[in-house]
């Protein structure tokens, strides 16, 4: 079960039991709650407003819909499964040989024991990292891993920033301000014990809003394999501090209508990017000589 659809079943299961929810109906109230980011929250609300659960106002706002799951038999989610962990170990190992252009073939029965597996659950978190274009399936020889290729990531940056900069243009009348304070919340570098918070959806605030849909099939075609690639990289404290930064000056420059200054903001993050990945290649090579 994704995020996603934790969210929107257990919002169908408060309101079939209590008839009411334990949080005010806006997407920044719901993100708290939940403790994530603001992206897996919108897609459940657009969601449970095309089921009818839920109804936008003219002004925006959201409302729920008396007895709109009336008759209906409505279960509670069930909380993180065994097979959620290991596809989150089984990812994060494949990233690690991406980086270190480790492309040995995966092999279903081996990969099922090392983790004490069943073949079919393998079998299925394997397709779900084909499908984000992490491996491959090759017929009689088993799942590929896609290798790192350090051109690949300057040329897709490249394209990245241009399109996601556009994106930010496309979209900057579409900014909620109570969103904004709330993704500001979110992302908060740490001071002293503290450590920080980051969201890494934070990009899609303006890529989902663009309105231009041959920039959201960009992202949504070539963006899984990076970000995957990009989020491993924040090894350390340091870094996630440091992207933290990042991050709340393009949100304070949104939130004070400097359009100049957030164009800046998101291109010098964007281009750290690269830098990033390097310091987590250099980090796997030594550790793979100090085995």
């Amino acid at each position: 079960m994704t995020i996603t659809e934790f969210i929107k079943t257990d919002v169908k299961a408060a309101l079939h039991a209590r008839g009411r929810l334990p949080f005010k109906l806006t997407l920044g109230a719901m993100s708290s709650h939940y403790g994530v980011s603001l992206t897996p929250v919108r897609h459940a609300v657009d969601e449970l407003v095309e089921e009818g659960v839920i109804r936008r106002k003219e002004n925006g706002r959201l409302e729920l819909v008396p007895d709109a799951l009336k008759g209906q038999v409505v279960e509670a989610p069930q909380s993180e499964s065994p097979d959620q962990k290991l596809d989150e170990q089984i990812r994060q190992d494949v990233i690690a040989r991406s980086l270190q252009q480790d492309t040995e073939y995966l092999r279903e029965q081996a990969t099922a024991e090392k983790y004490g597996a069943g073949r079919t659950v393998v079998r299925q978190v394997f397709s779900r990292l084909a499908g984000a274009g992490l491996i491959e399936h090759v017929p009689r020889c088993g799942w590929r891993v896609r290798a790192f290729s350090e051109q690949d990531m300057h040329d897709y940056l490249d394209i990245r920033e241009m399109l996601e900069l556009r994106a930010l243009d496309l979209a900057r009348d579409k900014f909620d301000e109570d969103e904004l304070h709330q993704l500001l919340k979110a992302n908060r570098p740490g001071q002293g014990k503290d450590r920080s918070l980051l969201d890494f959806d934070l990009h899609d605030c303006w890529i989902e809003r663009c309105g231009n849909r041959y920039i959201r099939e960009f992202f949504a075609r070539y963006s899984p394999f990076y970000n995957a690639l990009f989020n491993y990289a924040v090894i350390d404290e340091e870094v996630k501090r440091e992207m933290a930064r990042e991050h709340c000056e393009i949100i304070e420059c949104l939130l004070e209508r400097d359009w100049k200054g957030a164009r800046q903001a998101l291109s010098h993050h964007i281009r750290e990017q690269r830098s990033a990945v390097s310091r987590m290649i250099d980090y796997l090579n030594s550790r793979k000589k100090a085995s």
